[in-house]
């Protein structure tokens, strides 16, 4: 029931709850503020400068999460992007190449997403420094590609590693093996933001220190902070100077994200005033991708959706594979001008993730971030090119790791593509259980990876061993159940097999 004191219009009392709720804002960004200027007061001379840079973006970032109400976006103003705005790979390739190959790849920067620890697989250190074929890690990969790339072209495409506070340090020290490769490599970090406390929204964080008590009351704020980043480091302007044009970012764990000359060539032919400056690749929706995030057009600007601004009575719309057929693999090309334009200018525009976080002594945190793909709406002339599914190749768990180890792809000058033994284009349904989460679990569980070509659907639950030399085809389901073990003899091929129980020998 609602009522009004008599000489009130019926508007006040909501513009008296919106001026009490923008005076608490301010006030909050007040004691924000002040806290900061506190922690500010304790970095390092040597860091001053550039937690001062990080401070100010963290305050915006803060600023904007205050400001925010509800959904990002009004479902009902949600629309299919136009035909001509997501194009098909195959029309982009049919172009073909110029003679020029060189001047394009000349012009290019190859930069990966190298934030994140292996901790999900039982590792500790860069996730960039696990092994996943032939002893080569992600970043042993990463540089034979662009070495050969330069060698094949004679060419200078630089690598670029957006590093965290996390990896930083064992990353570069490990850049020193490449010295001799050719291809040049810079690093530059991404900003270090402080968790904030969920009930007084102000930071958990003491002082500057990363050790001790402050160890886990600091985060990167997630790879939309690139832009800033990137341009706070210097390396944006100097790559500029040195007369390169576009970046190609992805995840250093995508082993399908190689540098694509066709679409390299698509970015850099297109007439100066209808200059693209964002690519988004995107690729058809399998039921294992109902949550990535898909391009919408919104405002008539091209937009990316992710599932955290979707409406919870839209969630279910949202993860339809035939309403929202595409989503996003995070392989982009941007514009290195136009990133400078939109950092000068402020307009870089990206959605708040809000990321909610336990620490060790049971405080809960928030954390606000942002996603790279975000920024889409900013740039002009922005596109989608729906990419084969080959050119996502994410490796986020063991199950991936056996996938990418097994016969089912071919090494070649750092790019894995499909056996052409196999008969089919899919990649088959993975599942390990527990047992095989850390790698070095699984590692000791296979004596040697299987023979996986025609292999459909593998799910294994429990204490199970495989021997050397077996063979998985079609549907095979191994399940021991609760203290029993199962080992699959040296040689066995199992072929639309379920096998559960203690069984420790099977007939082959």
């Amino acid at each position: 029931m609602s009522f009004y004191v008599e000489g009130l219009s019926k508007r006040e009392p909501n513009s008296r709850m919106a001026q009490f709720e923008e005076v608490m804002r301010q006030q909050l960004e007040s004691s924000m503020h002040g806290e900061l200027e506190k922690l500010q007061s304790t970095a390092a001379e040597a860091e001053a400068e550039v937690s001062r840079k990080d401070f100010e973006g963290f305050k915006n970032l803060f600023h904007r999460f205050l400001q925010v109400k509800g959904p990002s976006v009004e479902w009902a103003k949600i629309n299919r992007p136009p035909e001509d705005s997501i194009q098909p790979y195959d029309k982009i390739k049919s172009r073909g190449l110029p003679d020029s190959v060189a001047d394009s790849l000349n012009k290019l920067v190859v930069v990966k997403l190298n934030g994140g620890l292996g901790t999900s697989m039982g590792c500790k250190g860069p996730k960039s420094l696990i092994s996943v074929r032939n002893e080569n890690t992600f970043l042993d990969l990463t540089v034979q590609q662009i070495e050969h790339l330069n060698k094949t072209y004679n060419t200078d495409v630089p690598l670029v590693l957006m590093n965290s506070f996390n990896t930083d340090e064992d990353t570069k020290k490990i850049l020193q093996k490449y010295t001799h490769h050719r291809v040049k490599i810079h690093t530059f970090n991404q900003s270090r933001y402080p968790r904030i406390n969920k009930e007084s929204l102000l930071p958990v964080a003491k002082d500057m220190a990363m050790t001790g008590e402050n160890g886990d009351v600091w985060y990167p704020p997630g790879h939309g902070d690139i832009y800033a980043s990137f341009y706070n480091s210097g390396l944006l302007d100097q790559l500029i100077a040195e007369g390169k044009e576009y970046i190609f970012v992805s995840n250093i764990d995508n082993l399908g994200a190689t540098v694509d000359l066709y679409i390299l060539n698509h970015l850099v032919s297109q007439p100066n005033g209808k200059r693209c400056e964002f690519i988004m690749e995107v690729t058809d929706k399998t039921r294992a991708d109902v949550k990535g995030g898909t391009l919408i057009e919104y405002d008539r600007k091209l937009r990316l959706l992710e599932i955290a601004q979707v409406p919870k009575t839209h969630v279910d719309e949202f993860k339809s594979v035939t309403k929202f057929k595409i989503f996003n693999t995070n392989n982009l090309w941007i514009s290195l001008v136009a990133i400078k334009r939109l950092q000068e200018q402020n307009a870089m525009d990206m959605e708040i993730i809000v990321n909610p976080k336990t620490l060790d002594g049971g405080q809960n945190v928030i954390q606000l971030e942002t996603a790279v793909g975000a920024a889409i709406k900013c740039f002009d002339n922005a596109l989608g090119i729906n990419v084969p599914r080959s050119r996502f190749l994410p490796v986020k768990t063991t199950s991936d790791l056996l996938l990418v180890m097994s016969n089912l792809y071919c090494l070649e000058a750092g790019s894995l593509t499909m056996s052409q033994k196999r008969e089919f284009p899919t990649t088959p349904h993975v599942k390990l259980g527990s047992s095989f989460t850390k790698v070095q679990e699984y590692l000791a569980r296979f004596e040697s990876i299987p023979d996986m070509l025609e292999l459909d659907h593998l799910t294994v639950s429990g204490d199970v061993t495989f021997g050397k030399h077996v063979s998985l085809k079609g549907t095979v389901i191994i399940i021991a159940n609760h203290g029993d073990r199962i080992d699959i003899p040296a040689g066995s091929m199992l072929e639309n097999k379920i096998v559960s129980g203690n069984l420790r020998i099977l007939d082959h």
